[in-house]
Protein backbone atom coordinates (compact mmCIF):
# COMPACT_ATOMS: atom_id res chain seq x y z
CA UNK A 1 0.00 0.00 0.00
CA UNK A 2 1.55 3.80 -0.97
CA UNK A 3 2.00 5.63 1.47
CA UNK A 4 3.00 9.48 2.28
CA UNK A 5 5.37 10.07 5.79
CA UNK A 6 4.53 13.55 7.10
CA UNK A 7 8.10 13.45 9.40
CA UNK A 8 11.66 12.97 8.40
CA UNK A 9 15.11 13.85 10.21
CA UNK A 10 15.96 16.37 8.15
CA UNK A 11 19.35 17.91 7.64
CA UNK A 12 19.69 21.16 9.61
CA UNK A 13 19.61 23.98 7.24
CA UNK A 14 22.82 25.84 8.59
CA UNK A 15 24.92 23.10 6.77
CA UNK A 16 22.82 23.32 3.56
CA UNK A 17 23.38 26.72 3.04
CA UNK A 18 27.51 26.36 4.01
CA UNK A 19 26.86 23.58 0.87
CA UNK A 20 25.43 25.97 -1.27
CA UNK A 21 28.48 27.58 -1.22
CA UNK A 22 30.80 24.83 -2.67
CA UNK A 23 29.48 23.22 -5.36
CA UNK A 24 28.62 20.16 -6.91
CA UNK A 25 31.87 18.90 -7.94
CA UNK A 26 34.26 19.86 -4.53
CA UNK A 27 31.14 18.06 -2.80
CA UNK A 28 31.45 15.26 -4.96
CA UNK A 29 35.16 14.80 -5.11
CA UNK A 30 34.96 15.79 -0.76
CA UNK A 31 33.15 12.70 -0.44
CA UNK A 32 34.94 10.08 -1.72
CA UNK A 33 33.73 10.72 -5.22
CA UNK A 34 30.12 9.29 -4.49
CA UNK A 35 26.47 10.31 -4.61
CA UNK A 36 26.16 11.77 -7.84
CA UNK A 37 23.37 11.38 -9.96
CA UNK A 38 23.33 10.65 -13.89
CA UNK A 39 24.82 12.98 -16.08
CA UNK A 40 21.62 13.17 -17.79
CA UNK A 41 19.95 15.42 -15.06
CA UNK A 42 20.62 18.94 -16.24
CA UNK A 43 19.66 22.69 -14.61
CA UNK A 44 16.79 24.22 -16.96
CA UNK A 45 18.60 27.47 -17.01
CA UNK A 46 22.17 28.65 -15.40
CA UNK A 47 24.01 29.98 -13.70
CA UNK A 48 22.13 28.42 -10.58
CA UNK A 49 22.98 26.63 -7.23
CA UNK A 50 21.11 25.44 -4.72
CA UNK A 51 21.48 23.25 -1.36
CA UNK A 52 18.62 21.70 0.58
CA UNK A 53 16.85 18.86 2.46
CA UNK A 54 15.62 15.86 0.24
CA UNK A 55 11.76 15.17 -0.42
CA UNK A 56 11.47 12.35 -2.28
CA UNK A 57 8.55 11.50 -4.26
CA UNK A 58 7.66 8.84 -6.58
CA UNK A 59 5.54 8.84 -9.66
CA UNK A 60 3.81 6.47 -12.06
CA UNK A 61 4.77 6.85 -15.68
CA UNK A 62 2.71 9.57 -17.05
CA UNK A 63 0.94 10.73 -13.85
CA UNK A 64 2.13 13.41 -12.07
CA UNK A 65 -0.49 13.18 -8.42
CA UNK A 66 2.11 11.70 -6.11
CA UNK A 67 3.60 15.59 -6.94
CA UNK A 68 0.95 17.13 -5.61
CA UNK A 69 1.01 15.23 -2.53
CA UNK A 70 4.69 15.49 -2.30
CA UNK A 71 4.20 19.64 -2.01
CA UNK A 72 1.80 19.56 0.96
CA UNK A 73 4.66 17.86 2.83
CA UNK A 74 7.70 19.88 1.26
CA UNK A 75 8.69 22.97 4.09
CA UNK A 76 11.10 25.73 3.24
CA UNK A 77 13.96 24.98 2.44
CA UNK A 78 13.63 21.40 0.94
CA UNK A 79 14.46 20.08 -2.36
CA UNK A 80 12.21 18.18 -3.73
CA UNK A 81 13.27 14.79 -5.55
CA UNK A 82 11.37 13.26 -7.95
CA UNK A 83 11.63 9.64 -9.80
CA UNK A 84 8.92 7.46 -11.75
CA UNK A 85 8.78 3.87 -10.41
CA UNK A 86 9.42 3.52 -14.80
CA UNK A 87 11.36 5.25 -17.32
CA UNK A 88 9.38 8.43 -18.60
CA UNK A 89 9.86 11.19 -20.09
CA UNK A 90 6.99 12.92 -20.00
CA UNK A 91 6.56 16.51 -18.85
CA UNK A 92 5.14 15.97 -15.00
CA UNK A 93 6.15 19.39 -13.60
CA UNK A 94 5.43 22.70 -14.83
CA UNK A 95 4.88 26.77 -13.54
CA UNK A 96 1.50 26.17 -11.29
CA UNK A 97 3.67 23.24 -9.17
CA UNK A 98 6.58 25.97 -9.03
CA UNK A 99 4.54 28.53 -7.53
CA UNK A 100 3.12 26.37 -5.40
CA UNK A 101 6.62 25.25 -4.34
CA UNK A 102 7.82 28.82 -4.10
CA UNK A 103 4.85 29.70 -1.89
CA UNK A 104 6.35 27.13 0.69
CA UNK A 105 9.76 28.11 0.52
CA UNK A 106 11.08 24.87 -1.50
CA UNK A 107 14.56 25.37 -3.20
CA UNK A 108 14.18 23.71 -6.55
CA UNK A 109 13.14 20.54 -7.99
CA UNK A 110 15.08 17.70 -9.05
CA UNK A 111 13.49 14.97 -11.32
CA UNK A 112 14.83 11.94 -13.46
CA UNK A 113 11.90 12.79 -16.15
CA UNK A 114 10.41 15.67 -18.31
CA UNK A 115 9.72 19.06 -17.20
CA UNK A 116 7.79 21.76 -19.47
CA UNK A 117 7.16 25.67 -19.16
CA UNK A 118 10.77 26.15 -18.73
CA UNK A 119 10.58 29.69 -20.20
CA UNK A 120 8.07 30.32 -17.59
CA UNK A 121 10.35 28.47 -15.04
CA UNK A 122 13.44 30.63 -16.17
CA UNK A 123 11.54 33.78 -15.69
CA UNK A 124 10.23 32.54 -12.39
CA UNK A 125 14.03 31.75 -11.12
CA UNK A 126 12.63 28.78 -9.85
CA UNK A 127 15.63 25.90 -10.09
CA UNK A 128 15.33 22.63 -12.19
CA UNK A 129 17.37 19.82 -12.81
CA UNK A 130 15.77 17.59 -15.23
CA UNK A 131 16.15 14.51 -17.49
CA UNK A 132 14.74 16.10 -20.49
CA UNK A 133 12.21 18.36 -21.55
CA UNK A 134 8.67 17.63 -22.98
CA UNK A 135 5.11 19.23 -23.60
CA UNK A 136 3.58 15.69 -22.99
CA UNK A 137 1.07 15.90 -20.20
CA UNK A 138 0.29 13.64 -17.43
CA UNK A 139 -2.89 12.21 -15.61
CA UNK A 140 -3.78 11.76 -11.92
CA UNK A 141 -4.64 8.57 -11.12
CA UNK A 142 -1.89 6.40 -9.84
CA UNK A 143 -0.78 6.17 -6.25
CA UNK A 144 3.26 6.24 -4.98
CA UNK A 145 4.87 6.59 -2.12
CA UNK A 146 6.28 10.23 -0.67
CA UNK A 147 8.96 10.29 1.54
CA UNK A 148 10.57 6.89 1.10
CA UNK A 149 14.00 5.86 0.52
CA UNK A 150 14.41 6.02 -3.39
CA UNK A 151 16.83 5.30 -5.99
CA UNK A 152 16.75 8.25 -7.96
CA UNK A 153 19.45 8.92 -11.46
CA UNK A 154 21.27 5.91 -9.96
CA UNK A 155 21.54 7.10 -6.45
CA UNK A 156 19.55 6.61 -3.09
CA UNK A 157 18.11 8.96 -1.84
CA UNK A 158 16.17 8.80 1.44
CA UNK A 159 14.51 11.84 2.82
CA UNK A 160 16.13 14.63 4.65
CA UNK A 161 19.65 13.74 2.92
CA UNK A 162 20.89 16.83 1.91
CA UNK A 163 20.76 18.06 -2.20
CA UNK A 164 23.51 20.11 -3.58
CA UNK A 165 22.69 21.24 -7.49
CA UNK A 166 24.77 23.65 -9.84
CA UNK A 167 25.31 24.29 -13.02
CA UNK A 168 27.82 20.86 -12.90
CA UNK A 169 24.70 18.40 -11.92
CA UNK A 170 23.54 16.83 -8.50
CA UNK A 171 25.05 15.07 -5.86
CA UNK A 172 23.46 13.91 -2.65
CA UNK A 173 24.93 13.87 0.64
CA UNK A 174 23.82 11.45 3.25
CA UNK A 175 22.60 12.96 6.59
CA UNK A 176 24.32 10.73 9.16
CA UNK A 177 27.53 12.80 7.03
CA UNK A 178 27.07 15.83 6.41
CA UNK A 179 29.10 17.74 8.98
CA UNK A 180 32.17 15.63 7.61
CA UNK A 181 31.70 16.19 4.42
CA UNK A 182 31.60 19.68 5.16
CA UNK A 183 34.82 19.71 6.84
CA UNK A 184 36.64 17.91 3.97
CA UNK A 185 35.25 20.18 1.46
CA UNK A 186 36.17 22.94 3.37
CA UNK A 187 39.44 21.54 3.44
CA UNK A 188 39.36 20.95 -0.20
CA UNK A 189 38.40 24.52 -1.61
CA UNK A 190 41.37 26.08 0.77
CA UNK A 191 43.90 23.28 -1.02
CA UNK A 192 42.79 24.61 -4.58
CA UNK A 193 43.26 28.04 -3.55
CA UNK A 194 47.00 27.19 -2.52
CA UNK A 195 47.26 25.25 -6.21
CA UNK A 196 45.36 27.77 -7.46
CA UNK A 197 48.17 30.45 -7.10
CA UNK A 198 51.30 28.53 -7.69
CA UNK A 199 49.74 27.77 -11.48
CA UNK A 200 48.92 31.92 -11.79
CA UNK A 201 52.80 32.25 -10.95
CA UNK A 202 53.67 30.03 -14.06
CA UNK A 203 53.85 26.48 -12.11
CA UNK A 204 53.41 23.46 -13.84
CA UNK A 205 50.96 20.31 -12.93
CA UNK A 206 53.57 18.46 -13.29
CA UNK A 207 55.03 20.11 -10.71
CA UNK A 208 52.63 21.30 -8.40
CA UNK A 209 50.95 17.38 -8.23
CA UNK A 210 54.61 15.29 -8.06
CA UNK A 211 54.15 13.76 -11.32
CA UNK A 212 57.47 13.27 -12.53
CA UNK A 213 59.06 10.25 -10.68
CA UNK A 214 55.58 8.39 -11.20
CA UNK A 215 55.53 9.24 -14.66
CA UNK A 216 59.53 8.04 -14.96
CA UNK A 217 58.60 4.98 -13.10
CA UNK A 218 55.67 3.99 -15.21
CA UNK A 219 58.24 4.37 -18.51
CA UNK A 220 57.79 8.02 -19.99
CA UNK A 221 60.47 8.99 -21.36
CA UNK A 222 61.23 12.62 -22.90
CA UNK A 223 63.20 12.43 -26.44
CA UNK A 224 63.89 15.59 -28.73
CA UNK A 225 62.88 14.30 -31.92
CA UNK A 226 60.93 10.86 -32.27
CA UNK A 227 63.55 9.51 -34.22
Amino acid sequence: MPIAVRKIDRTQQPLAAEFAELGVATVHEAQGRKGLLDHCLRPIYRPVSVAGTAVTCEVAPGDNWMIHVAVELCEEGDVLVVTPTSNCQDGYFGDLLATSLQARGVKGLVINAGVRDIATLTEMQFPVWSAAVCAQGTVKETLANVNTTIVCAGQRITPGDLVVADDDGVVIVRKDEASTVLEKAKQRVANEEEKRARFESGELGLDVYDMRDRLAAKGLRYVDTED
